[in-house]
C-alpha cells in the first residue's frame, strides 16, 4: 500500500489559506472602523411610548430618523439619545428607523414594532404576578427572516468560497483515480 504524499495536501492547504486571507482591499476607507452597530430599546412599543437609540460603534454625531418619531441626534461623544413614539402609530405595523453615522458616512435600519393590543386602565392591585418579561402578541403569525444578520453579498467572498468548493472538489478527484489506478496495478 502507498503511503499519502504530503506535498499535494500540503498545496491544498496552502491554496485554502490564501483564499480565506483577508484582502487589503476590503479595508474601510481612511481607517474608519466598520464596527457602527445601531440599537433600538425596547424593539417593540405602544404608541406614546419612549425608546432609547443606541450608536454604538460611531464616533461621530448620529442622526436618527422614522417616520413615528421626531428626527434625534445622537450627540458626538455620547452612544444613546431617547424619542418618543408618535401617539398614532398604527398598531402592529413595522417601520424602519434608519441611523446616519456622521464620522463614517454609513447608514443602517433597525425595524421598530409597534405593539398590536389595545391598551387597557391599569388596576389598582394585580390579579397575577407579573413576570420578568412580557411581550404582546403581533396578530399575523411569526414575521421569519434573516433579521439584519446578513448584509450585502461580496463578490470577492463568492469567489473565495467558489475557488475552495473547486480547489476541494479537484483533490477529492484527483486521490480518488490516484486510487483507483494503485488497485489495477
Amino acid at each position: 500500500m502507498r503511503a499519502i504524499r504530503v506535498a499535494p495536501l500540503a498545496l491544498l492547504g496552502a491554496s485554502a489559506l490564501t483564499l480565506l486571507a483577508p484582502s487589503a482591499h476590503a479595508a474601510p476607507p481612511d481607517g474608519a472602523t466598520s464596527t457602527f452597530n445601531p440599537t433600538i430599546t425596547p424593539s417593540v412599543i405602544a404608541p406614546g411610548g419612549r425608546v432609547t437609540l443606541g450608536a454604538g460603534g460611531c464616533t461621530g454625531e448620529t442622526t436618527v430618523t422614522s417616520g413615528i418619531f421626531d428626527t434625534t441626534t445622537i450627540p458626538s461623544g455620547s452612544t444613546t439619545a431617547t424619542a418618543t413614539i408618535d401617539t398614532d402609530a398604527r398598531r402592529g405595523a413595522v417601520y424602519a428607523v434608519t441611523f446616519a453615522c456622521g464620522s463614517t458616512g454609513t447608514s443602517r435600519n433597525v425595524n421598530l414594532t409597534i405593539t398590536g393590543g389595545a391598551t387597557s386602565t391599569p388596576t389598582p392591585t394585580p390579579t397575577t404576578v407579573p413576570t420578568a418579561s412580557s411581550t404582546a402578541l403581533v396578530p399575523g403569525g411569526v414575521r421569519g427572516g434573516l433579521g439584519g444578520s446578513s448584509g450585502t453579498t461580496d463578490t470577492v467572498e463568492v469567489a473565495a468560497g467558489a475557488a475552495l468548493v473547486a480547489t476541494a472538489a479537484a483533490g477529492a478527484l484527483y486521490f480518488a483515480r490516484r486510487r483507483t489506478a494503485d488497485r489495477r496495478h
